[in-house]
């Protein structure tokens, strides 16, 4: 790992982003409450709204509790809320209501190997990087299985940044993201994090300290692109 620098002093051969909040707008809190109450539909279930916001706020969603508080089967419930997850989602990226960000472009001026690691479903992110044209940007790509498997392996679990380094065959790699647990992440990974405070984070203090920290894009990659 290179020290912690206001610059990037240290050659990487691979950067890895995060998706939502890095490349992509964040989903409407509401949309993905939507998707929750759908998939309880699907059981003719009720589900209270105290665990609805549960399943969409907490980093370590509730499934485990689903057949107490509701009889279901959690390896059959929870793929259903993921498909339900995705579905809004595709909807607000096809009309623009979840938009790339403007800066995205900044990525062709990279020379290095790219991979992308969300906690958000890998059809969902499958569906992104097809829509928008990004699918040959990156080398590889991981969102979290739709199962509660893969729901556990969320960050700041480095499970999916671990493959995707595997995957590229690093020696040196960079995670960028704009969140406390995408900087957790990468440290359990062993490599550098850059902390991407836009707008929607301006105002977040973090417990944990990221290598670098950028405005955007742009100024990541003019910065990746100067050493």
């Amino acid at each position: 790992m290179c020290a912690s620098t206001p610059t990037i002093d240290c050659e990487y051969d691979a950067v890895v982003f995060d998706n939502d909040g890095v490349l992509i707008e964040r989903t409407d809190r509401q949309r993905l409450i939507e998707a929750v109450y759908n998939s309880f539909d699907e059981f003719d279930v009720t589900a209270d709204e105290a665990f609805v916001q549960r399943c969409i706020h907490e980093d370590r969603v509730p499934i485990d509790e689903v057949y107490d508080r509701y009889g279901l089967d959690p390896e059959e419930w929870w793929p259903r809320q993921e498909a339900h997850a995705t579905a809004v989602q595709r909807v607000d990226i096809r009309t623009g209501r979840k938009a790339l960000y403007s800066d995205v472009d900044a990525l062709r001026d990279l020379t290095h190997t790219l991979g992308l690691v969300s906690n958000n479903q890998h059809k969902t992110i499958e569906f992104i990087l097809n829509h928008h044209g990004l699918m040959d940007r990156f080398e590889t790509y991981y969102g979290r299985e739709p199962t509660v498997v893969g729901a556990h392996r969320k960050k700041p679990n480095p499970h999916y940044i671990n493959r995707a380094l595997d995957d590229l065959n690093t020696n040196a790699a960079l995670y960028v993201g704009d969140s406390e647990k995408d900087i957790i992440a990468a440290e359990r990974a062993g490599i550098d994090s850059a902390f991407l405070r836009r707008e929607h984070r301006l105002d977040l203090s973090l417990s944990a300290e990221p290598t670098y920290e950028f405005p955007g894009l742009r100024s990541l990659v003019n910065e990746l692109t100067s050493t």
